[in-house]
């Protein structure tokens, strides 16, 4: 779960861009996004491969 912590003077235009960039870096709207729809086996597989070699490719 993501969640921010407001600053004594913040001002809610700059926290929602935090809470914006942290959802965004969790992969949340993603996740939701792909269990959308039914995804098959097959497809899951793929997907994980793809992420597997995208980690790889950049570490």
């Amino acid at each position: 779960m993501t969640q921010i912590v407001l600053g004594e003077n913040e001002g809610i235009e700059s926290a929602l861009r935090r809470f914006k960039r942290q959802v965004s870096k969790a992969g949340i709207l993603a996740d939701v996004k792909r269990q959308r729809f039914f995804e098959t086996p097959q497809d899951k597989e793929k997907r994980k491969a793809l992420a597997r070699r995208r980690k790889h490719r950049f570490h």
